[in-house]
């Protein structure tokens, strides 16, 4: 009697275990099932503007965090700094409205293009915007016309106001190009191009690439290569645009490699082994190139400013370009020289390449290969052994059997020079 009292207790006790664990189950299937209700959407093929990861961020923050201006909504009320312009940016909303309206062109309108717009906008960046519409088209409208009254002045050299609001010191015309080519303070070029088009189809300065041109012209100085505007070319913002500056034609640039630049010797044991450097006349910067001993450049200037723009062009590589980094290859060539490494590879410090640049892998290979001849001549020597004579099996039997020859003649020389007593 007591066996089966027992036996049905323990019944009872995997019975309430079962139903716990079911209990469990279910908890924490409901759990993952409202988890999968706020998943985010997957990244757009659209996006091309995005945060700088933290493992790039974190050495040089700076170099990635605008100083007057933001643009766009990553840093729409992040720093109070920056909240001066948003002043300037009404009163620019202002003029415009002011222009536009001569053409029968209201705010409305311009609100309309970027709401219907909206969802294009969202996608090219690389996160969800937790925004909710009025907001994003609010920061969209006053940051876009902004940038479309800014270029205009600047394109006409047109200043003058009746309270000398538009007017810009020199200081922060400098300051304000140097935030708008930083990858988290970017606008797609797309809505830029919609609102001019509509805004100044009837001005009689308007023509269809004027935007463009504009913008080519405000960032003239970077424009090294003096690129000329083209239908085909495309940008997808401004720091999208300086990429292009520096870039070769599209007809010259090289094919993509799976090596990778493990080691490069230093530019001064380069030149001690008779390495001859000289400046290249060329005015793309990656344009490199070892002849005759001697290893042709573009001269590359290294400032606070410049280090910002490569900065940036580098984490735009490595978010969206990085199956064509050519920049990216450019540095890192350079930092892997001993001699530079303070100087350059700090730039490339944590940026992740998989390829290279096929151009550049062989210039790495040719002047591994001139350092060898010239510090180690008979390496050389041995190279043209191994071509010549060691790819052929027939030529590898005979000059064993040569060798073989050799030594039994030089023993038998031996031993008749020196006979056994």
């Amino acid at each position: 009697m007591e066996e089966m009292k027992s036996a049905k207790i323990e019944i009872q006790r995997g019975a309430s275990t079962s139903i716990e664990i079911q209990h469990q189950r279910t908890h924490v299937v409901n759990e993952i099932q409202e988890l999968l209700k706020h998943l985010e959407p997957p990244l757009s093929l659209e996006s091309c503007i995005y945060r700088v990861p933290d493992y790039l961020r974190k050495l040089k923050q700076e170099h990635y965090t605008p100083q007057v201006i933001s643009i766009g909504p990553f840093h729409h009320n992040a720093n109070e700094k920056l909240h001066t312009m948003e002043q300037r940016k009404l009163r620019y909303l202002n003029y415009f409205i002011e222009c536009v309206e001569n053409f029968d062109i209201s705010l409305e309108d311009l609100v309309r293009i970027i709401k219907e717009n909206e969802e294009s906008i969202r996608c090219c960046y690389a996160e969800t915007i937790h925004l909710d519409s009025d907001h994003f088209v609010k920061i969209i409208t006053m940051d876009a016309i902004f940038i479309l009254e800014f270029f205009w002045r600047d394109f006409f050299n047109d200043w003058t106001s009746e309270d000398n609001g538009a007017r810009v010191e020199t200081w922060l015309m400098s300051a304000i190009k140097f935030d708008l080519i930083l990858l988290e303070n970017q606008l797609p070029f797309f809505i830029l191009e919609k609102l001019f088009d509509h805004a100044f189809a009837s001005h009689p300065s308007y023509s269809r690439s004027l935007i463009q041109v504009m913008t080519f012209y405000y960032f003239d100085y970077y424009n090294t290569q003096h690129i000329s505007y083209s239908p085909h070319l495309k940008m997808k913002h401004f720091l999208d645009l300086l990429r292009t500056f520096w870039l070769p034609p599209f007809e010259r640039i090289p094919k993509r490699g799976n090596d990778v630049v493990k080691h490069l010797h230093s530019a001064t044991q380069l030149h001690e082994a008779g390495l001859v450097f000289k400046k290249d006349p060329s005015s793309c910067l990656l344009d490199i190139r070892f002849t005759k001993g001697a290893l042709r450049m573009p001269p590359l200037t290294l400032d606070n400013s410049s280090v910002t723009i490569i900065r940036n062009l580098l984490v735009l590589e490595q978010c969206h370009y990085s199956d064509k980094a050519y920049i990216t290859n450019y540095f890192i060539l350079f930092g892997n020289s001993d001699e530079d490494r303070n100087l350059v590879s700090s730039l490339v410090e944590n940026v992740i390449y998989v390829d290279m640049n096929s151009n550049f892998d062989r210039i790495c290979k040719d002047l591994k290969a001139f350092y060898r001849k010239s510090i180690f001549p008979w390496h050389s020597w041995l190279e043209t052994l191994q071509h010549d004579y060691f790819r052929s099996p027939c030529k590898v039997a005979w000059t064993i059997t040569v060798i073989i020859f050799l030594v039994l003649t030089f023993l038998q020389t031996i031993y008749i020079m020196f006979p056994k007593k």
